[in-house]
């Protein structure tokens, strides 16, 4: 699959409908906005603090993990294919003041004209919504200085994260419009875990994370059967 077409139009028309309320807590985005702290904690702790890092975010759409990062220091591109959300992000930076660099691309694309130019890159909540996610992953891997932190968070394919996600979120509370998530998308920790090591980087944590709909938090759990994040790191010099 070439660079310019790891895209799926739907998707990114679905997300195109979603910007306007991207930054409303209550909101479609609400849940994004509890795991927010949790997995930028996670991912500040594991790339060894964040302050002065050239990060990247692989599919920020309307930029929560972004403008988070650059709260911590980082130096941050975000990366989208949906130009929404991309107008949200660059509005909100402005009225809140951080410095984010938002690039309408995808990260074979940039990947491409930055490789080895990044301290940590970031892939949340993205690789369930493209075609060939396996090409994402390469494409993260080879963004990353030696040395440099990979963070890929996303759903895993169990019944569990179909009953919570589809069913509850989705069918029952209502909490996300229907059709945000296709079972058939999710992804495996082993899949991505395989992915990683396949490309050169090694895995070292891995959480899950779990949203508790009746208190709204958000909070790391050993297991991963629903939604997860991984770090892996790219080893200081090539083997």
């Amino acid at each position: 699959m070439n660079n310019k077409t790891n895209v799926d139009p739907q998707e990114v028309a679905k997300f195109e409908q979603l910007a306007a309320t991207w930054w409303d807590p209550e909101g479609h985005s609400g849940p994004l906005h509890k795991m927010n702290p949790v997995r930028v904690s996670f991912i500040e702790r594991h790339a060894d603090g964040l302050f002065g890092k050239k990060a990247v975010d692989v599919g920020c759409g309307g930029g929560l993990v972004s403008e988070a990062l650059a709260r911590c220091g980082a130096k941050v591109v975000g990366l989208d294919m949906g130009e929404e959300p991309l107008e949200v992000a660059r509005l909100h930076a402005l009225e809140s003041g951080v410095e984010v660099d938002y690039l309408n691309s995808t990260a074979e694309q940039h990947a491409d004209g930055f490789a080895e130019q990044y301290d940590v890159v970031c892939c949340l909540e993205m690789l369930e919504h493209v075609p060939d996610p396996q090409s994402v992953v390469a494409a993260c891997i080879k963004m990353l200085k030696p040395g440099g932190h990979l963070f890929l968070s996303t759903i895993n394919k169990t019944p569990e994260a179909y009953l919570t996600t589809i069913v509850g979120a989705e069918r029952i509370v209502k909490a996300l419009p229907k059709g945000t998530h296709d079972f058939n998308k999710y992804l495996r920790p082993s899949q991505l875990s395989h992915w990683c090591e396949a490309n050169g980087a090694q895995m070292k944590h891995a959480s899950g994370l779990f949203y508790n709909p009746l208190t709204k938090t958000v909070s790391l759990i050993e297991s991963m059967r629903v939604n997860y994040i991984l770090h892996a790191q790219k080893p200081e010099h090539h083997q």
